[in-house]
């Protein structure tokens, strides 16, 4: 009866370790001059498809009515506020600790990125991977839920 018990405590231990390694939830974003919090990023997941969308802006440098006026898509001039920043990431068949395939779209400049994304630290962190060509910059986001 011990070794039963103590079977599904490990299960339920791992099931909730491996949910805090997806990327989905709340990340708070750092800006790379500053080092001062930007915003909170949602990732959410939508049959295997992960996107991120700015829930809300923590830079106290940026108006709250402020707008994507960068950006060259459908994005130009949409609110910053529930911008679509992060899109069509799925989970890496080479790397199972990565999500790529998608892209990431910079709204202090418009620039849009192919990106790549991995969990580290038990999933209290993540690695976001912005390139162009060879080139690549990566910041670290913190998780918040």
């Amino acid at each position: 009866m011990l070794k039963t018990i103590l079977a599904v405590a490990a299960l339920v231990a791992h099931v909730g370790a491996f949910a805090q390694a997806t990327p989905v939830g709340l990340w708070k974003t750092i800006d790379d001059d500053t080092k001062n919090e930007k915003s909170l990023v949602r990732i959410t997941d939508n049959a295997g498809v992960l996107s991120g969308r700015i829930e809300k802006l923590l830079d106290p440098a940026t108006k709250p009515d402020a707008v994507c006026d960068k950006c060259s898509d459908e994005r130009k001039d949409k609110p910053l506020m529930g911008l679509v920043i992060l899109r069509n990431l799925k989970h890496s068949g080479d790397d199972p600790d990565w999500w790529d395939g998608g892209d990431i779209t910079d709204p202090k400049n418009g620039k849009t990125y192919r990106a790549r994304v991995r969990t580290i630290e038990s999933g209290a962190k993540l690695q976001m991977r912005g390139y162009i060509g060879p080139f690549y910059r990566t910041q670290t986001w913190i998780r918040v839920e």
